[in-house]
């Protein structure tokens, strides 16, 4: 029989997802997570066959997070661009740290993970050729900007990792969003806030224009 005080399995993924999060896939180990939630290693054995099943799990988790942020972005009311833009807000504003995924990217030879990267990838690329379809675009055109949106914010996670400090932030970082949002529909450039309105908009045209 387990000891009475024994953790569930969640809270050992809770506690290892915080060291992804955090630190990466590599931080995630038996002992420090078991130090930081007061328990034994036993304990951890209770739940889990060994580490690669505590790994399997933190992937499986990341991989729910954009399963929720998939379904809040098809919930959002309104039209196609404006669950684009409830998508930008939604994971600009995710937790931080967000070191795990940002290295994730360059650990594609550790078990699981370029299978959970490749399902989270096609995840994320369908729902926005779903949206930009919707917006009124053909398949092709579509997925390609769909890619552009994905690179962009792959991108912008790997900036704020290895220079955090030219990451925007503040009103820099919801410029960003919506000059991101405007390039990816083809619409026309929001004005600064302190920026006369007028006719300028990015070359090309969106469709139907």
């Amino acid at each position: 029989m387990p000891p009475a005080t024994r953790l569930d399995a969640a809270a050992w993924v809770d506690a290892a997802y915080a060291t992804f999060a955090a630190d990466g896939l590599d931080a995630v180990r038996v002992e420090p997570v078991a130090r930081a939630l007061g328990a034994t290693k036993g304990s951890f054995y209770w739940h889990f066959a060994d580490r690669q099943a505590l790994l399997d799990a933190v992937l499986a988790r990341w991989e729910e997070e954009t399963e929720r942020i998939v379904a809040e972005t098809e919930a959002t009311p309104g039209d196609a661009q404006a669950r684009l833009a409830a998508l930008f807000t939604a994971v600009g504003r995710r937790a931080t740290p967000r070191t795990g995924e940002q290295l994730l990217y360059a650990q594609t030879d550790r078990p699981g993970v370029a299978a959970a990267l490749g399902r989270v990838t096609a995840r994320r690329t369908d729902l926005l050729c779903r949206l930009l379809e919707e917006a009124g675009y053909d398949a092709e055109e579509a997925r390609a900007r769909a890619t552009i949106a994905l690179a962009t914010v792959v991108g912008a996670e790997h900036l704020a990792l290895a220079a955090s400090h030219l990451a925007p932030r503040g009103d820099d970082a919801r410029r960003v969003r919506d000059l991101s949002l405007a390039m990816i529909l083809g619409t026309p450039v929001p004005p600064t806030p302190d920026a006369p309105r007028g006719p300028s908009s990015l070359p090309g045209h969106a469709p139907g224009s």
